[in-house]
């Protein structure tokens, strides 16, 4: 992602975009959180996902505490420049509850 794009993203009303995160080699979904313009840049600047919690108000980096980290190989953006695709290669599981990815629930079963 060139400085061309970062100064034309297209944040929300609160100044959030969503990032979408696949598994590099796998191409698998492993979840969906948001980004503002400051955990973008620290995402760029050390290489593993940094977000911001809505519910608390906060950065995280994504691993911090569970080891689980995701080292950044690709970063684009979507033709409206309102969405994040986020390649990574995932140390352990992406979701919270301990699964791989965070989609594991079908919804038509």
């Amino acid at each position: 992602m060139n400085m061309y794009e970062l100064k034309n993203i297209k944040y929300d009303d609160k100044g959030l975009i969503p990032a979408i995160i696949q598994d590099n080699e796998t191409k698998e979904v492993l979840m969906l959180a948001y980004m503002n313009e400051e955990s973008l840049r620290r995402t760029i600047d050390t290489g593993t996902t940094w977000f911001w919690s809505r519910s608390r108000k906060e950065f995280w980096n994504k691993g911090a505490t569970s080891g689980h980290y995701q080292y950044v190989k690709n970063i684009k953006i979507d033709c409206d420049k309102d969405t994040l695709l986020i390649m990574v290669d995932q140390i352990g599981a992406a979701c919270h509850t301990g699964n791989k990815t965070c989609f594991f629930t079908d919804v038509n079963k």
